[in-house]
Parts: C-alpha cells; structure tokens; sequence
C-alpha cells in the first residue's frame, strides 16, 4: 500500500508571551491509502494542531510532511489550498456550515469551486445518502446538530476526496445522534475508499479505525493497531 501522508521530525511551537510553547515535538508517523486512523489523547495534547498540520492548514516549525505526494512545506499558500479542494475533505466538530445556504448548497459549494456542471444532483444524491434530501432546502438554523454534521458530511465527500480529517467530529452531539453519525462516516468512508484521520476524545470511535495514535504532551505515547475482526 501506498504512504497518503507520511510525517517526519515534526515540531511545532507558538510564542506565548515571552515563553516559547512547544506544541508538538518528535512526531513520525505515516497513514496507508484507505486506512482509517485515529488520533487520540486528552485535551492540551496537540491533536487538533497536529490535524491542521497534516492537512496544510498551518505550518510546521521543523520535519517535513508529504501529504498525497506532495511535501506540503514546499507548496505556497495557494497551492496548498489547490491541493485540499482537489484531495482533502473535512468534518469539523462545529459544522462549519455557511448559515445563508441551504444545505443543499452547503454541500454543492465545493463542487461549484472545482467547476462541477452537475454540483445540484451530484449534491442532491449525497444529502439522499446521509438521509436528508427531504431537508435540501432548509438553513443551518433549521437543522438539529446531528442533521447538520450529516450534512457537513455530505459537503466533506463531495469533492471524492483521497483523504478526509475529521476533527471531533461527535464533540457537539449526544451519544445516540453521534453513534449514528459515526456509523454513516465510515460507511460512506470505506464505499468511496477514502483514506480516514479522525482526532477524537471518543474511545469507541477510535477503536472502529484501524490504527490508534496517542498523544500525551505533544508525543507520541504508543501507536495501536486495532482488530476489527
């Protein structure tokens, strides 16, 4: 299997006043295609930093991170954001949806970016996957939290991306509504053989990857694999 994302001597820290905080230091790890990979570890260990890393949404002090063939520290700004619309897709814990659009229109707007003729049907039959294209035309507002990561969802598969970063992706959602939201996740995740990351607090999600990364004080404590049977 071929490396998607391979992460070599990564450090990463932020000025914080007069002190230098080092967030992340020594992390070396790489994901396989269509692996799914979880990143654990309690709060302050630098997962969702170390998420935004891997995605090309900051960048590193030091290492290198190759990110579906490219080392993202040599990509400008620009490039890097060619490279997340055409490869990447996103869940966030907090949804992230545009509140003006519907959701129909949420998950149409990557595809509108790229150029998509079809971008209406393509995302109608997404949002009838997640189970909600009887709620196209309804706002963010409208919505109840679990309706609105399914559709955030919907918007992060619609580009076919090679890999998805899912930060907390159940953070903001009772248990029930997130077992359910997980479920759909991975179902959609191993239908169109996309490589998964997922940064979670959540033990049972962890343990339905493949792979378990824990932090702990912006090291690597222990790497796991995970038998799924």
């Amino acid at each position: 299997m071929a490396k998607i994302l391979n992460v070599q001597n990564l450090k990463k820290s932020y000025n914080s006043g007069s002190k230098k905080l080092t967030v992340l230091q020594d992390i070396n790890f790489s994901v396989e295609e269509k692996e799914s990979f979880a990143i654990v570890g309690p709060s302050g260990s630098g997962k969702t930093t170390l998420l935004g890393l891997c995605a090309g949404l900051d960048q590193s002090e030091s290492g290198t991170i190759e990110l579906c063939g490219s080392n993202l520290s040599s990509l400008s700004e620009d490039q890097r954001a060619i490279l997340r619309n055409e490869k990447v897709g996103f869940v966030f814990q907090n949804f992230q949806l545009l509140p003006t659009l519907t959701a129909l229109e949420n998950v149409a707007v990557p595809l509108e970016l790229r150029g998509e003729k079809n971008a209406m049907k393509i995302s109608m039959e997404l949002l009838e996957k997640v189970g909600l294209s009887d709620r196209h035309d309804h706002y963010p507002s409208q919505l109840s939290g679990g309706e609105q990561q399914r559709v955030a969802l919907a918007r992060a598969f619609s580009n076919k991306p090679s890999i998805l970063f899912a930060d907390e992706p159940t953070g903001n959602l009772d248990e029930e509504t997130g077992k359910k939201v997980i479920e759909l996740l991975l179902n959609l995740n191993k239908e169109s053989g996309t490589t998964l990351v997922i940064v979670t607090h959540d033990v049972e999600l962890a343990r339905k990857t493949q792979r378990i990364l824990k932090l702990k004080g912006g090291k690597i404590l222990e790497m796991q694999s995970v038998n799924n049977g």
